[in-house]
């Protein structure tokens, strides 16, 4: 006769509390390991072409780390280091994981799933020319990390789809794992072949599709603290089939959450110690990994968050790139910023109420001295009465 263990039960606020303690928020910052340590512990960060303050890439580790220079997010990312191993190593390879992600190096292995995936694809969206895929190989290799303008060309036309031969080929090769982006020059992505790139270590798709799958559920769940089979399958943008072929063995144990209505599957090391500490106050990405899923951000906060880019103006509601502001570990208001000159401009604010107008003009004040404004204007509040406190909070904050 075997006897079941009682499953967890977490509070819905526990549960909050672990995913903001999970993805850096709660607690005190690891400035120590900076960066590359913020990398480490999400497993994947998100790129997006759109800056308004700062690409969203760099705004993820400022979220968690404060005025971080964004030299400084650059070079730990791509940079090698210039001291220790005889032949320095790279810390980290985009590929695509939640969407294109800055992902760390060590997770190549486990990438061979889908690697395998694409090469076995039946079809694609661009045609591929004939012999353009082996001549930019030959190229790579004679010549050295290179952009695909350098390799002959991005565009066949001003259109942004409309691919080159070159093009569609480098990013066939990336896709299969023979080429692998070092770098974004210019945001331009720089290849180079990934035999020469990626540590001789970790150069090979050895680990069949399971192990793979179980380690990224697993890092998922870490990155997450708890969350359902759909969080942990969008973490890194897996199928739900591929989640329940692999969780019960993924080292993640089951959990009930009050108030959620799905199972849920919690970091067993979370679960040890309760959440503690300072919680940040910061302006974050619409593509931050705390609230990649809407579904999730509006069960953990009660927030619905959509980004408004893609929109057509007169269809918005919170603006072009209305960024969530945290605070106290809770989602309080938007802000749509922008910048004039050395102003950083609140075009449209949305505030939870009058006690978050300190949050908010906090988490304005810093977020434009992190990207050298000297001054914080604010347009729209949606709250017309709310205008007036906002802007006397940042005027005394800035004096």
């Amino acid at each position: 006769m075997t006897t079941s263990h009682p499953t967890t039960i977490l509070s819905a606020d526990e549960a909050r509390r672990l995913a903001l303690r999970a993805q850096g928020f709660l607690g005190a910052p690891d400035r120590k390991s900076g960066v590359r340590g913020v990398l480490r512990h999400l497993g994947a960060v998100q790129l997006d072409t759109i800056s308004v303050l700062a690409r969203s890439h760099e705004l993820v580790p400022y979220a968690r780390l404060g005025a971080v220079g964004r030299r400084t997010v650059e070079n730990a990312y791509w940079k090698k280091p210039t001291t220790g191993a005889p032949e320095p190593q790279p810390h980290a390879f985009e590929y695509w994981s939640h969407a294109a992600c800055v992902l760390p190096i060590e997770e190549w292995p486990h990438f061979a799933f889908r690697r395998r995936a694409y090469r076995a694809r039946p079809h694609w969206n661009h045609e591929l020319p004939d012999g353009v895929y082996d001549q930019v190989i030959k190229q790579l290799r004679a010549e050295g990390p290179l952009t695909a303008t350098e390799l002959g060309g991005a565009k066949k036309t001003s259109e942004w789809w409309d691919w080159s031969g070159t093009k569609v080929a480098v990013e066939r090769a990336l896709m299969y794992g023979e080429v692998v982006c070092v770098e974004r020059r210019g945001w331009k992505r720089v290849y180079d072949l990934a035999e020469r790139a990626v540590p001789d270590a970790l150069l090979h798709d050895d680990l069949d599709d399971i192990e793979c799958l179980r380690r990224l559920v697993r890092l998922a769940g870490q990155s997450l603290g708890v969350g359902t089979r759909a969080d942990i399958a969008d973490y890194h943008r897996l199928k739900a089939e591929q989640v329940d072929t692999v969780i019960a063995d993924s080292g993640l144990v089951p959990v009930t959450v009050e108030g959620w209505d799905k199972p849920a599957w919690a970091d067993p090391a979370a679960l040890e110690t309760p959440p503690r500490g300072r919680h940040r106050t910061t302006l974050l990405s619409p593509f931050d990994s705390l609230i990649w899923e809407r579904a999730r951000t509006e069960r953990i906060f009660g927030f619905t968050h959509r980004l408004e880019a893609y929109v057509p103006r007169p269809k918005r509601i919170h603006g072009y790139f209305a960024m969530p502001v945290l605070a106290g570990g809770r989602l309080v208001g938007r802000v749509d910023p922008g910048r004039e000159g050395r102003t950083l401009v609140a075009r449209q604010v949305t505030l939870d109420g009058p006690k978050t107008v300190p949050s908010v003009a906090q988490a304005l004040i810093e977020a434009a001295s992190w990207v050298n404004c000297t001054d914080v204007r604010v347009e729209r509040v949606d709250a017309p009465e709310l205008r007036e406190p906002l802007v006397r909070e940042v005027a005394r904050a800035l004096a």
